[in-house]
């Protein structure tokens, strides 16, 4: 990933808070066939350290689990906010007409090696806290004991979890941090005006970076 030094983000807590926030990741690895893409919802814990563990599971008819090549690297991304930004929203528009378009965005690149897990134990406290995790929220909360105990040890035959051990972190959080401090005023207004969660989220990043300013152009 093409990351400028302006760009980086790299406090472990904050990679995470985003990878939790925004669980469906993509895992990217080698496998027999060549670069093989999923897209996994996943729990990331904080231990081991440095950089923490992450837990998913597939379907048993996903061949991923018997091509993949042991040992080898794997990338996880994930996707923060994203949005578009319109020249309009710079000042500089009107003093120099000299503004493109650009996107502000936040990633999260894990790289690490997988080990699968197919102990019936592992995936039934898995898949629970993964359910009770996003089931939270609700009024009434779904819960893996209000199926049938029987279809819950079919279904649980029917996926293979895996353990994906990190062993580097990489956070872009492009925050227009490349403009001047009126221009990245121009660009939290114009998001704030806007109605969309993911305008909204990335102005508050942005707001929270304060004014330094990199005069370097590139994205």
């Amino acid at each position: 990933m093409y990351l400028p030094a302006y760009f980086k983000e790299s406090r472990t807590d904050v990679l995470h808070a985003l990878m939790r926030a925004r669980p469906l990741a993509t895992l990217v690895t080698v496998c027999d066939s060549g670069l093989v893409a999923n897209h996994i919802p996943v729990e990331t814990l904080p231990e081991p350290p440095p950089h923490g563990l992450i837990r998913g599971h597939i379907a048993r008819a996903n061949p991923l689990w018997r091509e993949y090549r042991a040992d080898s690297e794997a990338l996880a991304i994930f996707q923060g906010p994203q949005v578009y930004i319109s020249p309009s929203f710079y000042p500089s528009m009107q003093e120099t007409g000299e503004v493109v378009p650009t996107w502000d965005y936040a990633v999260v690149h894990a790289h690490g090696t997988l080990r699968f897990v197919q102990d019936t134990d592992w995936l039934r406290a898995f898949v629970t806290r993964l359910t009770d995790a996003h089931e939270a929220s609700r009024q009434v909360p779904w819960k893996v004991d209000d199926a049938p105990p029987p279809y819950i040890e079919k279904m649980l035959t029917m996926i293979v979890g895996f353990e994906f051990s990190i062993v580097s972190l990489t956070g872009k959080w492009k925050l227009s941090q490349n403009h001047p401090t009126a221009n990245r005023r121009g660009v939290v207004k114009g998001l704030r005006d806007a109605a969309d969660a993911n305008s909204r989220e990335i102005a508050d990043m942005l707001s929270s970076l304060g004014d330094e300013r990199h005069d370097e152009p590139h994205d």
